[in-house]
């Protein structure tokens, strides 16, 4: 399989397949594709890794496409002005990523549901309880809300992020939540009470445009808003 990601705001992954060659999406992903694709809904993995996609904010049922004959060409689109990100998954180099952040991927790679081990990181941190983690073996496909920032953290090594602007983390981060201090800060500094702080080593995937954030920065133009 080779790909080729264009486009801005809203960018598309292009992938080429060979003969007999596969491609996995969540329902809805494939935005146009050639006449030889073949598809297919499956569970892929049973009932059980069917409700871990599901808690972890995909569909149960996958899609799996196959080109049938000889190459053949399958594209996927972002549903959100962004980023699409590739990355290589391999055995111990899993990726832990936002809510609904899979897009498609070679059948090698797993989507499992991944909990925060903190649960105070969970529920006032910003970015979920309940995340999606990749592992296994292949190339994955993952949106980014607006432009992406990448740091590698070393043992030990922190950054403080503000609620929402995490994507992805090497499986190997940690993640707690801290809160601001000083009651001025808190009520008055409008960063909210919490923010997240990653531990290395490995490496964060930040996010410029968090569409929580973007969606509440349109509300006051919004006709209702506006009544």
């Amino acid at each position: 399989m080779t790909y080729e990601i264009a486009g801005t705001p809203l960018p598309v992954v292009t992938c080429t397949l060979q003969a007999g060659e596969k491609m996995i999406s969540e329902s809805g992903a494939m935005s146009w594709m050639s006449p030889n694709m073949q598809m297919e809904t499956s569970s892929n993995g049973g009932i059980g890794k069917a409700f871990g996609r599901m808690f972890s904010g995909e569909s149960m049922f996958q899609n799996i496409y196959t080109s049938i004959g000889g190459q053949g060409m399958i594209a996927f689109a972002s549903s959100f002005p962004g980023s699409i990100i590739p990355f290589q998954i391999t055995p111990g180099n899993s990726i832990v990523v936002q809510k609904k952040g899979f897009l498609a991927s070679e059948p090698g790679v797993e989507l499992s549901v991944f909990f925060q081990q903190r649960l105070g990181s969970g529920f006032f941190g910003g970015e979920g309880f309940i995340m999606q983690k990749l592992s296994g073996q292949g190339m994955a496909f993952v949106e980014i809300d607006g432009s992406v920032i990448e740091y590698t953290l070393g043992p030990g090594q922190q950054m403080i992020i503000d609620t929402g602007y995490l994507a992805a983390m090497s499986e190997t981060c940690q993640m707690t939540i801290q809160r601001i201090q000083g009651v001025k800060n808190m009520l008055f500094g409008g960063e909210g009470l919490f923010n997240t702080v990653v531990t290395g080593p490995g490496k964060i995937y930040l996010q410029s445009m968090p569409a929580n954030n973007l969606a509440q920065s349109l509300i006051p133009y919004l006709p209702a808003a506006r009544s």
